[in-house]
């Protein structure tokens, strides 16, 4: 069976970094939501065995280090199916560019083979699988808005909001996550904790209520917020002063990264941040008309830059398979 499905990608709003933990990772705080970029895969179950990875990208791997094919394999052997998988991905979305790409792949693909084999994995299994592949997977378990900690794989959705209107801007230079986290040790591991405390306040605070992340485990079900905060999101953000630490460590070594972020405050973006340690950048707009006009100047100066829009919870599952 062929089973068709969009990859959606992602963006952080703030990110903060903790201290090194023994297991070699760093604690996270952070807000995700899915935005409406996406790129298509095509998941193909025939008689056999073994995963092949089809793709047009030389960036995009072709064997098990690809995060669809890990996946796949986990999959197979969480049903305990033997078949042949083809998983072709036509590559729209940028490479290691901070919008969780090859996570947001690897998370479709559990979709879809589930799909395609008729048989479908328990919401704990699926979870594990998405954790053990990559820090920011499950996210994409989820979509719309939601709040992650652990390393990034412990997320918590919140209570979701209207579509918002962004540009994304895609540089050609590239950043290696690795080195980020080094340069962050280097100049301010031991205020990590500090500065994880203080986005967990301001979040908390722009939500409106009083809660620990504990208190929006997914098992219990998402809390409903009264009001309309839609209208006053983008100043509220503003006001919290949530930022991404990446930037701290990345600007200093690619000035390049620094000068489009001022470029989209320039075009009247009210908040403009990396997503992730980058290389990619966003920035939020009040309506989708001041968001395409940012988008064409940006264009015109030889930036990459598309208008898009934040994809609430509800639109991407409808689109998932659309």
């Amino acid at each position: 069976m062929l089973i068709s499905v969009h990859s959606y990608a992602k963006i952080n709003l703030g990110l903060k970094i903790g201290p090194r933990r023994a297991d070699g990772f760093h604690d996270l705080r952070t807000m995700y939501t899915t935005i409406a970029l996406s790129e298509p895969l095509r998941i193909e179950v025939t008689e056999g065995s073994g995963i092949e990875i089809i793709c047009d990208d030389p960036r995009v791997p072709r064997d098990s280090t690809n995060t669809c094919y890990r996946a796949a394999e986990k999959v197979l052997q969480s049903l305990q199916i033997q078949s042949k998988v083809t998983i072709s991905i036509e590559k729209k979305l940028p490479v290691q560019g901070g919008l969780g790409a090859a996570s947001g792949n690897a998370v479709a693909t559990i979709f879809a083979l589930e799909k395609a084999v008729n048989k479908s994995l328990a919401a704990q299994a699926r979870a594990k699988i998405a954790a053990t592949i990559g820090s920011d997977l499950n996210l994409f378990l989820y979509g719309g808005l939601v709040v992650g900690t652990g390393r990034g794989e412990e997320v918590w959705p919140l209570p979701d909001l209207p579509s918002l209107p962004l540009v994304i801007v895609i540089p050609e230079v590239g950043v290696s996550t690795p080195k980020a986290f080094a340069d962050w040790d280097a100049l301010t591991a031991p205020l990590g904790s500090a500065t994880m405390n203080e986005f967990s306040d301001a979040v908390y605070a722009w939500l409106g209520v009083k809660y620990s992340p504990q208190d929006l485990n997914p098992a219990s079900g998402v809390p409903a917020f009264g009001g309309d905060r839609a209208e006053t999101l983008l100043l509220d953000l503003v006001r919290t002063g949530i930022s991404n630490d990446f930037e701290r460590v990345v600007f200093p070594e690619i000035p390049a990264l620094r000068e489009v972020k001022c470029a989209l405050e320039r075009e009247g973006a009210a908040y403009a941040s990396l997503s992730g340690s980058g290389s990619t950048l966003y920035g939020l707009f009040r309506t989708t008309a001041e968001a395409e006009q940012a988008a064409e100047r940006l264009n015109a100066s030889g930036m990459r830059a598309i208008a898009t829009r934040t994809l609430p919870r509800d639109e991407y599952w409808r689109g998932m398979f659309a």
